[in-house]
């Protein structure tokens, strides 16, 4: 069984999707993007600086484009079997699997990229990755704390990313640390994603979550929050809504996914990141990066 999966923010390298351009299909659906945003955002992934590419209104609608875009020219040899996505990516995958129009799906990112944007400078906040713990003594730390910080994404075993206030995130570094992780290295990031500081985000996004039309997907799709196979659309809609707030659950998505019987990994988009993630969770497992027809 072929599983694909999409990448989320970080992913982002200038000149991405330049070579799509080529392709029919990807050209009409970059400039109806254009038309969208607002702004030819694909001048930027294809010939930006990276300064321009860390913007936050072009980040997330780059890697959801890129994404969305190479699924889409595919054609026929886009058989997914499961879907999933890692964090943003989640909303590539629903498109890609037909439960999101390219429309909705892009809309979505912008109006979730916005409302991080504003959630962030309501209250400064950060990540920081936890290498070489297992991830019941990071949950058990981030507890004991009491400033806001949580166990964020689980991307493999062994490599947590915690969030949380800056001095929340500070004092578990600490005592993290002390507990025996090899490393606790604080993340270039604007804010604490998925944690309890994103309620704000979580609340604008609902509201245009609720207004959209979800279908069933052409496959199940797993989802950061619940990463079991779903088709339901209103399920879809809830653990998308609470993704903000809620874990990304990449470790136990892939290990269900192998366990539901995937063959094989494709990466959709930017990057090979979550490559290595799956090679972490099972050394085995085959994995690629798509290429277009």
């Amino acid at each position: 069984m072929k599983a694909y999966i999409f990448p989320g923010q970080g992913a982002q390298f200038s000149g991405m999707g330049k070579e799509l351009y080529e392709n029919e299909v990807a050209k009409s659906l970059f400039e109806r993007a254009n038309e969208i945003i607002g702004f030819r955002i694909s001048d930027i992934m294809f010939s930006g600086s990276d300064e321009e590419l860390k913007q936050t209104k072009v980040t997330q609608p780059a890697i959801f484009l890129h994404s969305v875009i190479l699924a889409k020219t595919l054609g026929d040899s886009f058989k997914p079997d499961m879907v999933a996505g890692h964090s943003l990516g989640e909303f590539s995958a629903l498109v890609a699997a037909s439960a999101l129009s390219f429309e909705d799906g892009l809309r979505l990112v912008i109006t979730r990229a916005n409302a991080m944007q504003k959630a962030c400078e309501l209250q400064p906040s950060t990540m920081a990755a936890i290498l070489g713990l297992a991830d019941e003594i990071v949950e058990n730390i981030c507890k004991e704390i009491p400033e806001v910080v949580v166990a964020a994404n689980y991307n493999c075993p062994g490599q947590i990313v915690i969030s949380g206030s800056i001095e929340g995130v500070d004092i578990a570094c600490q005592k993290l640390t002390e507990a025996g992780a090899k490393r606790a290295l604080k993340l270039n990031v604007g804010g604490a994603f998925h944690s309890p500081l994103m309620e704000p985000a979580r609340l604008e996004l609902q509201e245009a979550i609720e207004k959209v039309t979800v279908l069933s997907p052409v496959c199940p799709i797993y989802q950061n929050v619940d990463p079991v196979p779903n088709t339901d659309p209103q399920k879809i809609k809830e653990n998308l809504i609470t993704q903000l707030t809620g874990a990304v659950k990449w470790t136990q998505t892939i290990e269900r996914m192998i366990a539901d019987g995937a063959t094989e990994f494709v990466e959709v988009g930017p990057g090979n990141v979550l490559q290595g993630l799956v090679k972490k969770v099972n050394r085995a497992m085959p994995t690629s990066s798509a290429t277009s027809v």
